[in-house]
């Protein structure tokens, strides 16, 4: 089952984060504070941030945090899968690919695009999104900032 984040759900979203922040998955880690305030952004509703759930055999298996902006380019909204982490006792069964379905659906009448970071060492991950349609984009990534 995929649900929204609710209230419920801060502690077992702050540990999966972190147990995803401290994967190979990620470049760095971040601070438990970063994902305490993006915990507490979701609550109050931002416009710029979706949080999803996944559940499994009654259990919570996963996260996904999604980032919605505007794109010229895109013509539109652009939806951003910025984390999914699933559980490595839930892995291999078929949530990703549950999760990127969901998505597509969720949001088809709301964006022109999604789109998504993967490291190139996750080939799993990244075979999953070839069979969903995604294509690599020939972007080189730049930031400032923290």
């Amino acid at each position: 089952m995929i649900r929204k984040m609710e209230l419920k759900d801060r502690e077992a979203f702050v540990a999966m984060a972190n147990e995803f922040y401290h994967s190979d998955a990620v470049l760095h880690s971040i601070p438990e504070s970063n994902i305490e305030k993006t915990f507490d952004e979701l609550m109050a509703g931002s416009p710029y941030i979706d949080g999803y759930i996944f559940e499994c055999d009654g259990e919570k298996a996963g996260y996904s945090l999604l980032s919605i902006t505007y794109s010229n380019e895109a013509g539109g909204l652009v939806v951003w899968v910025e984390e999914i982490y699933i559980l490595p006792k839930f892995q291999g069964r078929g949530i990703g690919k549950e999760y990127m379905d969901f998505v597509e659906e969720a949001y088809k009448d709301k964006a022109a695009r999604i789109r998504l970071e993967v490291e190139e060492e996750n080939e799993r991950a990244i075979k999953i999104y070839e069979k969903k349609g995604y294509r690599q984009l020939d972007y080189l990534q730049m930031y400032k900032g923290k």
